[in-house]
């Protein structure tokens, strides 16, 4: 069976599960808790970072960006980025504003500093950095809002691996109850439907142990 070593509050983790069930393959779950660093585990990814995965003949594809790559190429019945040139370089500029401007400015700060610091024992909480991602949010669903009010999804007419990216960050960030929807109602928008994709539908039902989602986390009629 294909093997996904995996975080459930991990984005990239979120958005690698998504992709797969866009693209109708079969797969098993592992945890991982990466701070532990276990040995089996650096001998699969030597970076120490979820996710990895593991195909059913035994190849090892580890970083996210690499997984999504090699499952755009090795499975393009069901493609996640375009036909189009232009459209191509969107999915890929708005993938990497998700993968690495939203994750630093507002998820590290956020889930970072409430969870996995938790998590790995790293110590408490810095509160400057969690005022900070919770102001810059605002930002970044005003920009998502701006988007949806030009286009049918984020880079375009069709679903696209932007989404996804896009919703795998919100959505651990939403674990949290940390995403003011109430102002951006279009961002809302866009999530509600992310939300109500069959692809999309498991990370819903993720729940850490001692800490449970919002009541708002798992309704796709938010």
């Amino acid at each position: 069976m294909r093997t996904l070593f995996h975080h459930p509050l991990s984005p990239f983790s979120r958005k690698v599960r998504v992709a797969l069930a866009e693209k109708r393959l079969d797969f098993a779950l592992e945890l991982e808790k990466p701070w532990e660093r276990r040995e089996e585990f650096m001998l699969l990814n030597p970076a120490g970072e979820v996710p990895v995965l593991v195909e059913e003949d035994g190849s090892v594809i580890a970083d996210q960006t690499a997984i999504c790559e090699y499952l755009e190429d090795a499975y393009p019945a069901t493609g996640l980025l375009g036909r189009e040139v232009a459209l191509r370089a969107e999915v890929r500029r708005l993938v990497g504003w998700f993968d690495v401007k939203f994750r630093a400015e507002v998820t590290d700060l956020l889930v970072g500093e409430k969870l996995f610091k938790r998590f790995s024992g790293q110590g408490t909480p810095h509160t400057q950095s969690i005022r900070a991602g919770l102001a810059n949010i605002h930002y970044h669903l005003d920009y998502i809002g701006w988007l949806c009010e030009r286009r049918t999804w984020l880079a375009g007419d069709q679903f696209s691996w932007a989404d996804i990216a896009a919703a795998a960050q919100l959505s651990s960030i939403d674990y949290l109850g940390d995403v003011p929807w109430d102002d951006h109602p279009e961002a809302r928008n866009f999530y509600a439907r992310v939300k109500s994709r069959p692809s999309f539908r498991p990370l819903l039902t993720d729940h850490q142990p001692g800490l449970p989602p919002p009541k708002h986390y798992a309704d796709l009629d938010f």
